[in-house]
């Protein structure tokens, strides 16, 4: 029961599906606290959709929950995939679908809440059948990307498949070839084959919350907690992962991260180090923005995830979602 008196119990053949809420929303806009927020009031889960957050030990400059927001409600999928492992969309889907059930099951509100939209989409729209790997064309592709000048990955699919270079960072190496990868082996573009039919998730009715602050509001948020970040011990994170797993922990070639490590072998001063973090996060926030626009029956709140205007506008969007999963279904 939540402080509403609204159950989110499993499905009954009288009642609609249960609900699922997912907070899309740009890195920095306040996505965690109104997920905690609505989380409190609901007896809800959260289950985190962030590729970063989902790797152990790396804290500060993955924005991950505190110790303390944890301790609130019940978080899923965070901190359980070792430094130099990688997970996959799929990879994701299925754990994450597994997660939502378990949820579910428990009679709980299930609430994603993240910003790696190929995740989402992954979760909610299924994966396409694409080709399998290949270590081999996969190497081929890494040798390649050493020898060349820095961006030939991205430059490569940007010939094969334009829109999908579009969506995929420059510097993201492991989605990268994995495009790259599918366009060569079906000889289809990767964007086609999106299209193609998937799995999408079932037993859920899905209602999407989109934050969309102003934004140059977003990027002075942004700036402010990227020099947060770096003053919190983010260099000094960096250097132990660094010594502990070499270059081969993946969240080291994330935002922040990099330009980190970038600053510890000397190649840029702190300052630079500071201001090209806050520029990576500010590109990425409007990538993020891009994406999610294209995502469908978004309602978007105009603010950040801590105003309580849209706290206030996001619990009457679930209060009534939640009142018509009651009414019998026809």
């Amino acid at each position: 029961m939540s402080a509403t008196g609204t159950t989110f119990r499993g499905a009954r053949a009288d009642v609609a599906e249960p609900l699922l809420v997912v907070i899309l929303g740009p890195t920095a806009s306040g996505k965690t606290a109104l997920s905690l927020s609505l989380a409190e009031r609901f007896h809800g889960e959260i289950m985190n959709c962030d590729s970063v957050a989902m790797y152990r030990e790396f804290e500060i400059g993955t924005a991950k929950p505190s110790a303390d927001e944890r301790e609130r409600v019940p978080h899923h999928l965070l901190d359980f995939v070792e430094p130099t492992a990688f997970v996959t969309a799929g990879d994701y889907a299925r754990l994450g679908r597994q997660v939502l059930n378990d949820i579910k099951q428990r009679g709980s509100l299930p609430i994603v809440v993240g910003g790696t939209g190929l995740y989402l989409r992954a979760l909610l729209d299924g994966l396409f059948a694409g080709p399998q790997r290949s270590e081999e064309l996969r190497d081929r592709l890494r040798e390649r990307a050493a020898e060349k000048r820095p961006g030939y990955l991205h430059r490569l699919l940007r010939r094969l498949d334009r829109e999908a270079a579009a969506r995929i960072h420059a510097n993201d190496a492991p989605k990268l070839i994995r495009a790259i990868e599918v366009c060569l082996a079906s000889r289809q573009k990767m964007t086609e084959m999106w299209k193609q039919e998937r799995d999408p998730l079932q037993g859920f009715r899905i209602l999407r919350i989109g934050l969309n602050p102003d934004s140059s509001a977003l990027y002075e948020r942004i700036n402010r907690r990227a020099e947060r970040m770096f003053k919190s011990g983010l260099v000094e994170e960096t250097r132990r992962m660094r010594e502990k797993y070499g270059d081969s922990a993946r969240p080291l070639g994330s935002l922040g991260y990099k330009q980190a490590a970038q600053f510890i072998r000397q190649e840029i001063d702190r300052t630079t180090a500071v201001q090209a973090a806050q520029q990576a996060h500010r590109n990425y926030a409007k990538r993020q923005m891009t994406w999610f626009r294209r995502e469908p029956d978004v309602i978007s709140l105009a603010g950040f995830g801590d105003d309580r205007e849209v706290q206030r506008l996001a619990l009457e969007l679930v209060e009534k979602a939640a009142y018509s999963q009651m009414q019998p279904s026809r």
